[in-house]
């Protein structure tokens, strides 16, 4: 018998390589085959079909050889086929019922020829002897020629008004080719999120509802305007319910991109540029930058790929002469609503000024972005509805599980009861908690309710996956039961790839996530303050300011994260729940207490409750220098007192609980960089990481087979393999390095040879995966997975995860290559002379802290000071680089190059830290003494012990604390800032 394995993943279970491999063995004349350490009889008309829903799966090679793979997933013209004739059902039925029937009848007529040609054929092999005396095979060909005849007449008839009436269908194409497109658009988005999975029945009902309820017209053109109008915004909001926040625009996006490409009205080169920007691994033939003073390497590198795209030659030379006018259009606060610079204004579409956008203000894209979605399908694409849950609930059937996909913070359940209440279903509704053990309760739970026309809420499903499977098999079973029209399944789980994709396509799903900003936030928080405790504190004034500075503080937490790698090293989860217990602690301590418990509030707000969730120690400070500013005397002592430095944020004076709402609502909607602490600049460095994460999603969703130009993907990669190859040091020489320096070696030269091995390492292992992909390209080896990802990063331009390996960056590749060339000369010249290079460059090392620890070691040695008793002493220099390097180096320690200071900028005189010009994100730092000294026991005051990072991404990178002068702030401005030391950048 054969048998079928249903929705399987990517993993074939071990237990059925037996039945793979077919290892049987022949006992008695008989076939044997172990299965579940049993021996079963083998027949070999058994038969094994197996079965998954993923849309793109990857076999090993060790499945793939083993089985017979059939990929019967819809391509965009089958579904466009199938959309066609629901469309022509609708608009003209008796249309695709004449095709149904001709269909039918061409059908019948080509199985009749053949029946006859079979019929002559097996009397032609049973006749015996002579063909010209057999009366049947003659009276059998004399009606076969008959018969024929009259069948190729209806055939060739048939065939004439199937053209008719397919001609007749074809008005209705282009409503059935934008289904297509939109569909194909939702598939994409799975490659983002392991939630965003939609079915297709789904989605073909949402089309015909679509077609009818669209506007009607008798003209067809405007029917099909009307239809594709209509099912383009009622597939976006529904889509949008279940999309997070941050992915609304970037669906718009590609939405947009695809209906456009399909028409023929969006440039696929330059589609590629905005997304992926310029690729130079060699700079030989590279225009020298006009002004590096304002256009960085990676800008520069843009400009010089852009004057290649079709369109655009001749803008380096735009750059070269006229330099200031582009700087004075660069340094706008909005650059795309301006003019570009002489003839480019007039010469370039509104779509082509975008990549120049792209070029120099990364900042800004999203914005042009925005607009050309606006302009092309309208401004309510960029401005997704909200979720309502009543909309939603009266949508569904209780066939159909609603799905809430989490969000860290947030907490559906409130919102469920609330709806309960209105739907009065408060008496019906079931919660639970999924978790260990629950299964039994959840299962007996969704039965009673199925019966009793119960609501049933199974929350956090990721907490028990293992039992997925089972309610998998439920909702499966649901979908052909008689169930209770009141009963509902509710279910919360947050973003899994393990959870089942067919309860996905099933269900609706819904995202939670907090409200976004200051202001929206603050009124939650006392939306939801218990009115009688607000009233009845043993000293209400002092319980007022404080509960709002809690509030403040509870949300200035929150929203901070907007700010990436400013905001926070690691992103964490503070939720309602950390507020609530808060405000219980503050109450509680103020009845308690006469004189307010400074030191045990902060304590245990900041430094248990909130703390309790913050893993990394510069976070630590930072939530300390929060509370301390808003947890203090003056902020009981002084009136109105200020929560930032911007005058709309203050405590207001004692009141009922509406007019603390009263204040909230005035203040602002948009949150300035000034409300955290920070500068307008951080703004800017945010927006800049929203939109290469939002190009890197972007370009993980496309497929593509060939530039505009007519270059193969194969071709592309093949020539950017081969330059980077070319371009890749050759290995420094470990053993000669190792047999100069002896067996005697001093701290700093045993990091030298770790590190020439480690860099050995790379370099080998990029010289044979470069060498591999463009074999694999030719067809002289296999592709295996780990060539095929070094492939898709090369034509992505992203660095490959297994060269990663030897150390983190965040540059794209061809910067990154360019890097790696520095980097290997670093200790190539170190190696050849043996003498360490009188300024060390910090970013070069793949192990930093272990360089840190060396100098330290070396100054021990020299001075007998035990390790643990040393620091360091920190003095930066006035001079330029080169003049630096020529100074003569006294009182031990090492000079450091080429660190970069984020968050602040730097008075060189003066030798301290200051507030950035604007657009200055980072600011290159002179060459940095360090020195190892004893250690002091108290840090001298105006000094800011300044945290340094091995690349943007803090978390997981610290190197050193170094200390810098704070100028004319206090320390706790520049935490508040994020200010921070950065060894390599991103560019």
């Amino acid at each position: 018998n054969p048998v079928l394995l249903q929705n399987v993943g990517e993993v074939i279970d071990q237990a059925i390589n037996p039945i793979l491999r077919k290892s049987y063995t022949v006992q008695g004349g008989q076939k044997l085959i172990k299965f579940n350490d049993k021996y079963l009889t083998f027949n070999e008309n058994f038969r094994l079909y197996i079965t998954t829903k993923m849309t793109n799966p990857h076999y090993p090679p060790e499945v793939s050889s083993k089985t017979t793979i059939v990929n019967f997933a819809l391509k965009q013209d089958g579904l466009q086929a199938q959309l066609l004739g629901i469309i022509v059902r609708k608009e003209k039925p008796s249309l695709e019922e004449q095709k149904d029937e001709l269909v039918l009848t061409i059908a019948r007529n080509k199985r009749t020829l053949i029946d006859l040609d079979n019929e002559i054929l097996r009397l032609l092999n049973e006749s015996r002897g002579s063909l010209l005396e057999d009366d049947e095979l003659f009276a059998t060909l004399q009606k076969s020629r008959q018969t024929s005849i009259l069948v190729k007449e209806s055939l060739s008839n048939a065939e004439v008004t199937e053209v008719e009436i397919d001609m007749a269908r074809q008005e209705y194409q282009p409503a059935a080719e934008r289904a297509s497109i939109l569909f194909f658009v939702l598939m994409d988005m799975s490659k983002i999120d392991p939630m965003y999975v939609f079915s297709l029945a789904a989605y073909i009902l949402l089309f015909t509802q679509s077609i009818e309820r669209s506007p009607k017209h008798q003209i067809v053109a405007e029917r099909i305007r009307n239809i594709n109008d209509y099912h383009t915004y009622a597939m976006y909001k529904n889509t949008c319910r279940g999309l997070f926040e941050k992915h609304k625009l970037l669906f718009s996006i590609h939405m947009t991109a695809q209906i456009l490409s399909k028409a023929g009205r969006l440039v696929e080169e330059e589609y590629n540029f905005i997304l992926k920007g310029g690729i130079v691994v060699d700079k030989q033939g590279q225009p020298p930058n006009p002004s590096p003073g304002w256009i960085n390497e990676q800008s520069w590198d843009n400009i010089t790929e852009l004057d290649k795209v079709p369109g655009f030659h001749g803008i380096i030379d735009s750059f070269e002469s006229t330099a200031k006018a582009w700087h004075v259009w660069y340094a706008t606060t909005t650059p795309e609503t301006e003019d570009l610079v002489g003839e480019w204004n007039d010469k370039l579409t509104d779509f082509q000024k975008i990549c120049v956008v792209r070029c120099l203000r990364a900042d800004r894209v999203s914005f042009c972005l925005t607009q050309f979605i606006i302009n092309a399908l309208g401004p309510r694409y960029v401005e997704p509805p909200v979720l309502d849950l009543k909309v939603t609930f009266e949508e569904s059937l209780a066939q159909t599980p609603l799905i809430f996909v989490l969000s860290p913070g947030v907490d559906p359940t409130q919102s469920l009861l609330t709806l309960a209440e209105q739907t009065k279903m408060s008496s019906r509704m079931f919660s639970l908690s999924l978790g260990q053990g629950q299964a039994p309760v959840a299962t007996k739970m969704i039965m009673d309710g199925i019966r009793d026309g119960n609501w049933v809420f199974l929350a956090n499903c990721h907490l028990s996956l293992s039992w997925m499977p089972t309610l998998d098999k439920i909702i499966a079973t649901m979908q052909t039961m008689k169930l209770h029209k009141r009963f509902r399944l509710w279910l919360s789980s947050s973003p899994h790839p393990d959870f089942p994709i067919s309860i996905l396509q099933t269900g609706i799903k819904m995202t939670t996530e907090p409200p976004r900003g200051i202001k929206a936030n603050m009124k939650r928080l006392y939306n939801n303050v218990n009115e009688a405790n607000f009233d009845l504190a043993t000293d209400s004034p002092k319980y007022k300011k404080l509960l709002f500075a809690l509030c403040f503080f509870h949300t200035i937490l929150l929203e901070r994260k907007k700010f990436l790698q400013l905001g926070w090293n690691v992103i964490y989860s503070f939720n309602d729940s950390d507020f609530e217990v808060s405000e219980s602690l503050l109450l509680l301590y103020l009845n308690e207490y006469d004189e307010t418990p400074w030191g045990a509030l902060k304590y245990l707000i900041a430094g248990v409750n909130y703390g309790g969730h913050v893993t990394d120690d510069w976070d630590r400070r930072l939530l300390t220098t929060y509370i301390n500013q808003f947890y203090c005397d003056d902020a009981l002592k002084i009136s109105k007192y200020r929560l930032s430095s911007l005058p709309n944020y203050f405590i207001p004076l004692e009141g009922d609980l509406q007019s603390y709402l009263d204040q909230i609502q005035q203040f602002p909607n948009f949150d300035k960089s000034e409300a955290f602490g920070q500068h307008p600049n951080a703004d800017i460095a945010s927006l800049i990481g929203e939109t290469r994460l939002l190009f890197d999603t972007l370009v993980s969703m496309q497929v593509q087979t060939a530039t505009s130009a007519g270059e193969s993907k194969e071709s592309k990669v093949l020539k950017l393999a081969n330059d980077i190859f070319l371009s890749t040091p050759d290995l420094l020489n470990y053993e000669q390095t190792a047999k100069l320096i002896g067996l005697n070696r001093m701290p700093l030269e045993v990091v030298l040879l770790q590190e020439i091995e480690r860099y050995n390492d790379l370099l080998r292992r990029m010289k044979r995966h470069l060498l591999d992909v463009q074999r694999g390209i030719k067809g002289l080896v296999v592709m295996s997975t780990e060539l095929e990802d070094i492939y898709q990063s090369i034509f992505d331009g992203r660095v490959p995860l297994a060269w990663l390996k030897a150390y983190a960056s965040e540059k794209p590749l061809a910067a990154w290559s360019r890097d790696l060339v520095f980097r290997i000369e670093h200790f190539a010249q170190w190696a050849r002379s043996l003498r360490p290079p009188t300024l060390f460059w910090l970013a070069a090392y793949t192990f930093p802290t272990g360089f840190i620890t060396a100098v330290l070691q070396t100054s021990a040695r020299t001075t007998r000071t035990p390790i643990d008793e040393l620091g360091w002493d920190f003095y930066v220099f006035v001079e330029e680089d080169a003049a630096a390097a020529r100074i003569v180096r006294e009182g031990g320690g090492v000079y450091v190059r080429n660190l970069y200071l984020e968050g602040a900028g730097w008075l060189r005189k003066s030798q301290c830290l200051c507030d950035p010009s604007p657009m200055e994100l980072v600011t290159p730092m002179p060459v940095i003494h360090f020195r190892p000294v004893e250690q002091l026991k108290k840090r001298a005051r105006g000094v800011y012990a300044c945290p340094s990072y091995y690349y943007p991404q803090r978390a997981g990178s610290y190197v050193i604390a170094v200390d810098l002068k704070a100028g004319t702030e206090k320390a706790d401005y520049w935490i508040k800032r994020g200010t921070a030391l950065l060894l390599s950048l991103s560019l």
